[in-house]
């Protein structure tokens, strides 16, 4: 399936837009199986989905219901400051009623390895006892929306550009030892995983990301897959939420 490409003239737009967007989706997946699971990224993500904490959407929306996973995360401590749970805890999710048990984060105090195989066993778990639905394609985990960025060299997740763990076809999860931007250990969602879900929204936010941009929606595009970021391509729908900066050299 084609993309949902969506520019906006600001930030602000695409913030609302994202909104509106994620209310939506909520509501729906609710609706459907009674629960939204939602998997999170880090970076600058919550900074454009600052408007789901607004009214309409502050109050409206049935947080009792959300499932909360995460996308990649660094090998520290939870609290630490690099940590992307302490990241979506202080910037969301202390200020949502998700119940505690609702969220997922990643195991610390062990190993990379370890950290990365507990996490891919937990959601297989999640899947048996079908908290979380199954791809009728692969398997995997089904999740009804991925949030992510990209960064400015078109890597999302931990999947950087010449590394090899983006090419992994079986496992769920995978370790990187030697990240290019600190800290180098992470643990991270491979594409097998990413792909199986419902929903993608890459949300791409800046002039910095505009050679990438370029590079993954450009008319060149469609020849071979030089960025992660092209190698995302769901078994539901993509929508990218781009603004000026993001899209001035499209």
């Amino acid at each position: 399936m084609a993309p949902k490409i969506l520019r906006f003239q600001t930030e602000e737009a695409a913030a609302a837009a994202l909104a509106k967007y994620i209310s939506d989706l909520s509501a729906k997946s609710i609706a459907a199986h009674g629960s939204f699971s939602v998997v999170l990224s880090g970076s600058s993500l919550f900074d454009t989905t600052r408007k789901i904490l607004e009214p309409p959407y502050i109050s409206s929306i049935d947080w009792s219901k959300w499932l909360i996973f995460f996308l990649d995360e660094r090998v520290v401590p939870l609290d630490h400051p690099d940590s992307n749970y302490k990241l979506a805890y202080d910037r969301f999710l202390s200020k949502v009623p998700i119940p505690k048990s609702n969220i997922f984060p990643m195991k610390e105090n062990l190993s990379a390895e370890e950290a990365a195989d507990e996490y891919e066993q937990r959601l297989k778990q999640l899947v048996t006892n079908n908290t979380l639905n199954k791809s009728p394609i692969t398997g995997s985990a089904k999740f009804d929306l991925i949030l992510s960025g990209m960064g400015p060299d078109g890597h999302v997740a931990s999947l950087f550009c010449w590394h090899f763990q983006r090419f992994e076809k079986q496992k769920w999860m995978t370790v990187v030892t030697n990240s290019p931007k600190p800290p180098p250990l992470r643990i991270t969602f491979t594409f097998p995983l990413i792909n199986s879900a419902s929903e993608v929204a890459l949300v791409v936010i800046g002039d910095e990301k505009a050679d990438a941009v370029k590079v993954a929606l450009g008319e060149h595009a469609s020849h071979g897959y030089p960025l992660p970021v092209q190698k995302v391509s769901p078994e539901g729908n993509l929508t990218w939420f781009l603004d000026s900066g993001a899209t001035s050299r499209l």
